[in-house]
């Protein structure tokens, strides 16, 4: 049965019912995206012209030095040769490079150059104050509590080959 809602349970935008769309976490984290995307494309495409992925292969690599192709394909849930194609452009952009690994032949290891180093690292500080500002509706509590619950969710996520 389907409970009354208020005006706050309008489309930001168009200010639509939601209806039934209200209480799925599919299309609520969708909606939360169309605001977070804005900040990302102000504060780190615009400026870096980095596309999410590639901001966020460098900021994977920089936490984890010399990781190899397939874990990050792997964590990312994308193909290999989907990264290979990122890693391409980021390395034709001088922001990481290759190296073989010494113990797989056929492992690659990626390290960030000091350019992309210094790149993820300044859209990393303008997204956390770009997000903070945008979402200013939210306490420190709620943000902390948010990012958690999305955290929790996004690790329920099948852990077998991608």
């Amino acid at each position: 049965m389907a409970t009354r809602r208020s005006a706050a349970d309008k489309t930001p935008a168009g200010q639509l019912t939601e209806a039934r769309l209200h209480d799925l976490i599919g299309y609520q984290l969708a909606q939360a995206a169309i605001a977070t995307t804005a900040v990302y494309n102000r504060e780190v495409f615009g400026p870096d012209g980095l596309r999410p992925v590639e901001y966020t292969l460098l900021t994977l690599i920089a936490e984890n030095p010399e990781v190899s192709s397939a874990r990050l394909a792997k964590a990312l849930a994308v193909t290999k040769p989907n990264i290979t194609m990122w890693v391409d452009r980021l390395e034709a952009r001088k922001l990481l490079q290759r190296r073989p690994s010494p113990s797989d032949k056929r492992a690659v290891l990626l390290k960030l150059t000091a350019a992309g180093s210094r790149m993820a690292s300044s859209a990393t500080r303008r997204l956390l104050k770009g997000e903070r500002d945008a979402m200013a509706v939210l306490s420190a509590a709620e943000r902390a509590l948010l990012i958690e619950l999305l955290h929790k969710v996004a690790r329920s996520r099948p852990q077998g080959p991608s």
